[in-house]
């Protein structure tokens, strides 16, 4: 494959994920809609968003909440009607902005009635549209596979007395796609949408679609569960798979794909994403957002430092240079609150804050921006005890650790606290008002109650904000193609407060330094003299920071906690 980084609108775009039901109620029932983005729109374009990214909008019942679908055709009541979609598309397109739909081709509702056939005999003509096997020999699961959720993958079926699988929740059965009449069916869901006017997808669970059929036990035990991923991610097929959607789906329209996987590094992400390949336009950058999780327990949190971020980075910037493309993904309706992982919400809410903006919007790749982190939504306060909790994840995940083996209840409900995705699914802070204006009704899920201190009604106009500092470097970005394209060095490794990198081009180079701690900082700028005509383009402490210009100067200066200062330097025309 040639290394190469054809210019593309989607590698400029500013991508916003809306997470529907928690994003703005138009009609009081607490549930967010589709009316209700469409009433937000000229917010989004005022912020810079390019491309807004809607969570799936079909009928579900509601047990991965609209994740596990029943119908792909229709649009849920609850959200509005197909009207109000095709609303949304025109006022979408009316701004100058794009949207991209939630594909969820890996599973679907235990409600689906291709589902409802495939389980009703073993002669049903959809029964191989799922992996329906016998027990084993004792009777138990055909293997020892475990689900996301920590369960079996195996679900027992009284009527046909076979089990069948379920990475997800067990109301989420696995597509087969080695069967063609799936792909078929998906391929057809895909063209229905797109005609309609979509402008893409962010395909969920990309690289869980192709599995190892023989379903082989993953060690020498006979029954223990065991993480299978080895046997269900990166399958033989998944490339063959995603290269037939392109041929006979994503070529025929003006549209960008974005792939949703786990557990990939860069070598993987070139496969998926190299134009050569014809396959995906770019994906997910994820080990980023998992750097405080422990392998193979998304609860349970592991200390991490500012090198561990550096490699990460570092890795994704140099190994995938020219080579494929990534989204930089650093929070979603998946995860806790960016600001309260990678910042300090508590002490430096908005230094930490603004410091994350810098960093996401000067990095190579899309960037990703969750709903409410322009205004830096923290990590809910009202989450106390279980029953405060709506993901069945976390309820699953106490019912084992508490309940069944007797771990200690305080341990596992901080862990629940620290990493449950309920803090990213809050409703939207939009005032200080009742619900924080998301709805006139009560919401589906309690407002965070610092909405009174934080929203997008007292940030709109302070020069100071989150929601403006987001604004401007935004504004940068877009100004400044180097921010997109420029080759990444990290200029020093070793620092373990300070993050400081450069963006370089053909027209000019950038400098980012951003104190990534709560303490003060020591800084000297390595090699100052080839900076030393920049200029500072923005900074988080206009009061109090450190002074620019000793910064240039090569003088050792001190760093503000959570400080980020933005330069730029335009190369010599001689």
């Amino acid at each position: 494959m040639n290394t190469v980084i054809n210019p593309e609108y989607w590698k400029e775009s500013i991508v916003y994920e809306v997470y529907l039901r928690s994003f703005q109620d138009s009609n009081g029932d607490g549930i967010g809609d589709i009316p209700g983005v469409i009433s937000r729109l000229d917010y989004l374009k005022e912020l810079g968003v390019d491309v807004v990214w809607i969570s799936p909008v079909h009928p579900s019942p509601n047990a991965d909440y609209s994740y596990d679908i029943k119908d792909f055709y229709s649009i849920d009541p609850v959200f509005g009607t197909l009207d109000d979609l095709k609303q949304l598309i025109h006022e979408v397109h009316k701004r100058d902005m794009k949207m991209i739909m939630d594909m969820i081709i890996n599973h679907t509702s235990d409600e689906h009635p291709w589902f409802l056939e495939s389980r009703s005999s073993v002669d049903s003509p959809y029964r191989d549209y799922y992996f329906w096997r016998d027990p084993a020999p004792d009777g138990g699961p055909p293997s020892n596979w475990i689900s996301y959720l920590g369960e079996s993958m195996w679900e027992y079926d009284e009527t046909t007395k076979q089990y069948y699988l379920h990475s997800y929740h067990k109301k989420e059965p696995d597509l087969n796609w080695e069967n063609p009449r799936v792909r078929q069916e998906m391929k057809d869901i895909m063209h229905h949408w797109l005609k309609l006017g979509i402008d893409g997808y962010q395909i969920d669970a990309v690289n869980s679609i192709s599995k190892d059929t023989r379903f082989p036990n993953t060690d020498d035990t006979e029954r223990r569960q065991a993480n299978a991923e080895q046997y269900f991610k990166e399958g033989p097929r998944v490339h063959e798979y995603l290269h037939e959607l392109y041929e006979d789906v994503f070529a025929h329209y003006s549209i960008f794909t974005a792939g949703e996987p786990s557990g990939i590094g860069t070598d993987e992400a070139a496969l998926y994403t190299h134009p050569d390949r014809q396959e995906l336009d770019m994906v997910l950058m994820m080990e980023a957002s998992k750097i405080d999780t422990v392998t193979n327990d998304l609860w349970q949190y592991q200390p991490w430092t500012l090198q561990d971020l550096k490699k990460i980075m570092g890795d994704w910037n140099r190994n995938l240079y020219g080579k494929g493309w990534i989204g930089v993904y650093l929070s979603s309706h998946d995860h806790a609150r960016l600001v309260s992982y990678l910042g300090d919400a508590d002490k430096y809410h908005k230094e930490s804050a603004k410091l994350l903006a810098m960093f996401l919007m000067t990095m190579q790749g899309t960037p990703y921006i969750y709903q409410g982190d322009e205004i830096g939504m923290t990590n809910a306060q009202h989450l106390r005890t279980i029953d405060d909790f709506t993901e069945q994840q976390a309820k699953i995940y106490y019912r084992q650790r508490v309940e069944e083996h007797g771990d200690d209840e305080q341990e596992i409900m901080q862990r629940i606290y620290t990493k449950s995705r309920d803090h990213a699914r809050t409703p939207v802070q939009w005032e200080d008002g009742p619900n924080g204006g998301f709805s006139t009704g009560e919401p589906w899920m309690p407002v965070n109650p610092n909405t009174r201190e934080i929203n997008v009604r007292q940030q709109q106009d302070d020069p100071d904000s989150i929601l403006n500092f987001y604004r401007e470097i935004i504004r940068i970005r877009k100004q400044h193609k180097t921010l997109v394209y420029g080759n990444y060095e990290d200029i020093l490794p070793e620092d373990e407060q300070i993050y400081a990198y450069t963006r370089a081009g053909k027209e000019d180079r950038w400098l980012i330094v951003l104190n990534f701690s709560s303490s003060p900082a020591d800084f000297r700028l390595p090699d100052a003299d080839s900076l030393a005509n920049a200029e500072l383009m923005l900074h988080t402490h206009p009061d109090r920071g450190a002074d620019p210009s000793a910064i240039l100067s090569g003088k050792q200066v001190q760093l503000q906690p959570y400080e980020a200062l933005l330069f730029s330097q335009k190369h010599s025309s001689k």
